[in-house]
């Protein structure tokens, strides 16, 4: 199987970064960012700005599904919500049980929910219930909260309750994203359920990779971090490659830096445009010196026309080389 799948990423993976990572090819099938369902029935209009791409088939303009994820703690709510999504036929539904941030779980969203395996099971239940059958219905969960006490309770919740594939991020929401990581509870739960699992937590590397599906025995991964870090990650595992950088890679990232520039400042404000270029590099980094080169030169930078001048400098843009995103198209047609 071998399947690699790049995660949702709240405040990164937005439309935008899912189609310049995806049109590098190697990935399965890509995950949005989190809807968050907590009193009322949303309106198409919500889950098309996330998620432009259900104007394209739910494709990235490379081709690539897109499945849209769901947070909230009402089964009946997530359930009546998932079916209205439904009509806009998305390649799956996804269920958030992971996100750690406080915001969302003190409004019990996400991985908060992780102490009650019966609530998992009943909202998977409602959701596959509530959907077409040829939707999938997957879910993505942490390891439990403060511990991993219920994490073989939550996965077996999940998988009594018709989900068909589970993400497992190593880590339990008090982890947080240090760099511990417990893939030997991954594999526990793998042995422990019936359904296809995918592994998660700290891939950043050809080597992690090895290491994760020798650890976990998953044949499935999903890339997070590490894809942004090194946006040819997908593509270098599926080809075994060690990661050493090249020119040609280089080369390659400055078209997609430029194809990234081009479609943020198509959809977003002149002063909210360079945060998001600086947040990519900043995490570029650490993957290639060319990209703290430029990360230094417009870090200081506050508004579009100021990177849009750096970016020139290196033959990374021209005036009037904007792109439509994929979002400000789908607000154009409607």
């Amino acid at each position: 199987m071998n399947r690699i799948i790049l995660a949702p990423m709240e405040g990164l993976a937005d439309d935008v970064l899912r189609a310049v990572l995806t049109s590098a090819g190697g990935y399965d099938w890509c995950v949005t960012e989190f809807v968050r369902v907590s009193t009322t029935l949303l309106p198409h209009s919500l889950y098309t700005r996330l998620s432009p791409e259900l104007m394209n088939g739910s494709r990235t303009s490379g081709g690539t599904p897109v499945r849209i994820q769901l947070l909230g703690s009402d089964p009946d709510l997530l359930a009546r919500n998932a079916a209205h999504l439904a009509l806009l036929k998305p390649a799956g539904i996804d269920l958030n049980f992971g996100c750690p941030t406080p915001l969302v779980n003190r409004n019990r969203g996400g991985a908060a929910l992780l102490d009650r395996p019966e609530l998992l099971r009943q909202i998977a239940a409602a959701v596959r219930a509530a959907v077409p059958a040829e939707i999938p219905v997957t879910a993505k969960m942490r390891l439990g909260i403060e511990d991993t006490d219920r994490a073989l309770d939550c996965a077996l919740a999940l998988e009594a309750g018709g989900v068909q594939e589970l993400a497992v991020h190593a880590r339990t929401r008090a982890d947080g994203y240090r760099p511990l990581v417990r893939w030997e509870w991954v594999a526990r739960i793998r042995e422990a359920v019936t359904l296809p699992i995918i592994a998660n937590g700290e891939v950043w590397n050809l080597a992690d990779y090895r290491n994760i599906c020798a650890a976990t025995g998953c044949s499935d991964v999903m890339l997070g971090r590490g894809a942004v870090a090194d946006p040819l990650l997908a593509r270098r595992i599926r080809a075994g490659e060690e990661e050493h950088a090249t020119d040609a890679d280089w080369e390659e990232l400055r078209g997609m830096i430029a194809e990234f520039w081009a479609r943020v400042q198509a959809k977003l404000t002149p002063t909210q445009s360079p945060g998001r270029l600086k947040q990519w590099l900043g995490m570029m980094q650490r993957s290639y010196p060319q990209a703290e080169k430029l990360y230094r030169e417009i870090r200081e930078a506050r508004r579009a026309p100021e990177i849009s001048a750096a970016l020139a400098r290196r033959g990374l843009y021209r005036a009037g080389a904007e792109r439509p995103s994929e979002s400000s198209a789908v607000v154009a047609s409607m």
